[in-house]
């Protein structure tokens, strides 16, 4: 065989060791008993990645991407056929606004998400607010703004949605309890009610954010900044309801997943009984920086302080012995 012949062969070999490298480093059907990063070099690279939600089939995942300061940050979606794992694509009705947190509804049929893009005829308002978008037979449609009721001229952040179409998310209110808290509105009859903020089980005067509720609506996962029992830059908590039906008292996740830096955007995949979850950690170098390209290096290592994604089993967590 001729030697070009050979080249080629051996190139295409390396490419699709690569491809197959990368689409089994992301695994969503693993079930890691230790903390990892996910999808390292692939979906946690150098840049800012965040806010992470997987449909209830387990065919399509979803997350925000940024740049390094964040002043660019994109849905960023990545779909299964059979069983191999597409490419990494901005989602066609991203890519031009700032739109961040991802959540699939439990059926997959609607996709919700916070956005600065301009609602309705005002094309100067730059602040967040909640949007969803359906998708039918894979096809996205023109993303829709929620009512007032919901969105307001403030920021409303990180929507999370029950099977019964309850909507949770963070913002900032007079009628609320502290700096940041988290909110809910009910859905009846097709429509969502007044937005309430949680009680003081969930808020306190410190920053309460970025709640992820259960399909069942019986556990509230958050992250708080503030608390005296805070390991740093902000912690995950958890809360159950009880059989009244209110929330248990909120409490700290624990060193397992926590760290000194800030800890946020939780989502669990109860399909495939996996805890994700956003953090700033970073990893400093062993020895002292001594030329401009080390320092370079360093900074364009996956663990360098920007936002990356973590994954760990689901029991690890225990949250069925909490209460």
């Amino acid at each position: 065989m001729k030697p070009n012949i050979l080249c080629l062969l051996a190139l295409i070999f390396l490419s699709n060791s690569c491809k197959t490298e990368n689409n089994t480093m992301f695994d969503p059907e693993l079930n890691p008993e230790q903390l990892e990063v996910f999808g390292q070099d692939y979906i946690s690279t150098p840049l800012h990645e965040r806010d992470i939600t997987i449909s209830t089939d387990g065919n399509q995942l979803i997350y925000t991407l940024g740049n390094y300061k964040q002043t660019i940050r994109s849905l960023v979606s990545i779909k299964k056929t059979g069983d191999k794992w597409g490419d990494k694509e901005i989602l066609p009705f991203s890519g031009k606004y700032n739109d961040i947190e991802p959540f699939f509804t439990v059926d997959g049929t609607k996709l919700f998400f916070a956005s600065n893009r301009p609602m309705g005829e005002d094309s100067t308002r730059s602040d967040y607010n909640i949007w969803y978008v359906e998708q039918e037979n894979g096809k996205w449609k023109t993303p829709i703004a929620l009512d007032t009721l919901v969105n307001s001229p403030g920021d409303e952040f990180f929507p999370s949605v029950s099977s019964n179409g309850n909507l949770y998310f963070t913002a900032t209110r007079e009628n609320g309890i502290g700096r940041e808290d988290i909110f809910v509105s009910t859905f009846s009859k097709d429509k969502y009610g007044v937005a309430v903020p949680l009680d003081s089980a969930i808020n306190t005067k410190a920053y309460e954010f970025n709640a992820y509720i259960s399909p069942d609506e019986d556990l509230l996962v958050f992250s708080s900044y503030g608390r005296a029992d805070g390991l740093g830059g902000g912690d995950l908590y958890y809360s159950k309801k009880d059989k009244t039906g209110q929330w248990g008292k909120a409490e700290n996740l624990g060193e397992v997943v926590n760290s000194d830096k800030l800890d946020y955007c939780p989502f669990i995949d109860f399909p495939r009984n996996n805890f994700y979850f956003t953090s700033d950690r970073a990893k400093a170098p062993e020895e002292r920086i001594k030329t401009v390209p080390e320092l370079t290096n360093e900074a364009n290592k996956v663990l360098n302080g920007m936002g990356n994604i973590y994954r760990i089993k689901l029991d690890e967590l225990n949250l069925n012995q909490k209460k």
